[in-house]
């Protein structure tokens, strides 16, 4: 049985989880690439919205990668991001109407409010405290200007 041309699914999403495992190694060598971790939550998110299991099990690899590159907990990313997209952000973008401003502190939330989620994580399970670097607001501002052509 043969499946027609045009309804083929494309290999290109796991081209695009080889990439980012590329660009992650590369990360963790070089500061000034950024983690990328916004553009994944914004992944999340519309996985989420659209239902598409497999999308999201492709973010999931990637925030695991993402995880154990930079040494974190395991899942707690993903704790975190529907964490922030069930019970924060449906928040925020009731009590505002400003499109960028809600990307900006979107961003902004996936970088601080993370660093404070491991914080809490490390407090509770008894770990190392994470360390914050100064490359947090490069970050925050590379990822506002990646997230905006999303």
């Amino acid at each position: 049985m043969q499946r027609s041309i045009s309804h083929q699914k494309p290999i290109v999403p796991f081209v695009y989880v080889i990439l980012f495992v590329l660009y992650d190694s590369l990360g963790s060598m070089n500061p000034f690439f950024p983690p990328l971790l916004a553009v994944l939550y914004v992944l999340f998110t519309k996985a989420l919205d659209r239902k598409n299991l497999i999308s999201l099990l492709l973010v999931v690899v990637c925030l695991i990668v993402f995880e154990a590159n930079y040494g974190y907990m395991l899942f707690s990313s993903v704790i975190y991001f529907y964490i922030l997209y069930k019970i924060i952000m449906p928040k925020i973008v009731q009590s505002s109407s400003c499109v960028v401003c809600i990307r900006i502190f979107s961003v902004i939330l996936v970088y601080l409010g993370y660093f404070l989620f491991l914080t809490l994580l490390s407090d509770i399970f008894l770990l190392p405290q994470p360390s914050l670097n100064y490359y947090i607001v490069y970050y925050i501002v590379i990822e506002f200007f990646l997230v905006s052509i999303l």
